[in-house]
């Protein structure tokens, strides 16, 4: 269970995320092919093992039958005592075997191997199913949901996003900006050199609003591969109508440089419910 159940368990939800359209919520679409091929592989995996029989996995093919006694004829490792290698054992070397070398294995030495192996494998598999169906069941039923506003507040370190290079800001200065997101607009803000050059750009962002200095910021979780690298990236709305955090707004307006500092004058704010896909990447 904690095996083979397992990892059957999560490729089965993998799957079953990919038929809804909800593996978005969790990887990248540009990693979907690799997830679900992998997920398809495991599954054949873990059907394929189960015909194995048990116990199998322990046999080498190795004949661990008892060897020839040591002095046969035959036997390997026998020695002639009665030529050179013949020791007098009535002499110096004469011990009594039957004395100090004794023991008696049916009494000090006897022990129930039986019932302590029995119990703790017993205990460690009734241990692993349960984590395995404690963790399936969890993954099963709960919801997919997005990160949350408070994530992207707490993973805001201030400085500029990661996942954009020069590379944005150049195709921004020549006004090819219509496929542009908060994530890149979030690049330009942060880096620009000039930024009187985008001042008067027309723009229409989504995103969650988050507390900023002079009015609220536009947020967007930037996804390179999965969920756990998510960035999140903000652009400012220089705007005095209270956004709550969280809602999800679309601003259409025109960026303004204030002081050098460039922002986003609205001239509207559209609540909106959260987006199917709501993750940029």
């Amino acid at each position: 269970m904690l095996g083979v159940g397992l990892a059957a368990g999560l490729s089965a939800v993998t799957i079953a995320l990919w038929l809804s359209g909800r593996l978005g919520l969790y990887i990248n679409p540009e990693s979907t092919w690799f997830a679900v091929s992998m997920a398809l592989i495991a599954l054949v995996g873990c059907a394929v093992s189960f015909a194995l029989p048990r116990g199998a996995e322990n046999d080498h093919g190795h004949d661990h039958g008892h060897a020839p006694a040591p002095g046969g004829a035959d036997g390997l490792g026998g020695h002639d005592h009665g030529d050179a290698h013949a020791h007098d054992h009535g002499a110096a070397h004469d011990h009594d075997h039957g004395a100090p070398h004794d023991h008696d294995h049916g009494a000090p030495h006897d022990h129930d191997h039986g019932a302590p192996a029995g119990f703790w494998g017993g205990a460690a598999t009734l241990t692993g199913g349960i984590l395995a169906t404690g963790v399936v069941a969890a993954i099963v039923l709960t919801p997919p949901a997005t990160l949350s506003a408070e994530l992207a507040m707490q993973r805001d370190t201030g400085t500029p996003p990661l996942f954009q290079g020069a590379d944005t800001v150049a195709l921004a200065a020549t006004g090819d900006t219509a496929s542009f997101g908060v994530g890149e607009w979030a690049s330009v803000f942060a880096t620009a050199t000039n930024p009187e050059a985008f001042d008067g750009n027309e723009v229409t962002l989504t995103g969650f609003a988050t507390p900023a200095d002079g009015g609220f910021a536009l947020t967007r979780l930037v996804i390179t591969h999965c969920v756990i690298d998510a960035q999140p990236a903000s652009v400012t709305i220089a705007s005095s109508d209270g956004v709550e955090t969280g809602q999800w707004v679309t601003v259409t307006g025109t960026i303004r440089d204030d002081d050098g500092r460039l922002a986003v004058h609205p001239s509207s704010i559209e609540a909106i419910d959260p987006p199917k896909d709501p993750y940029e990447y």
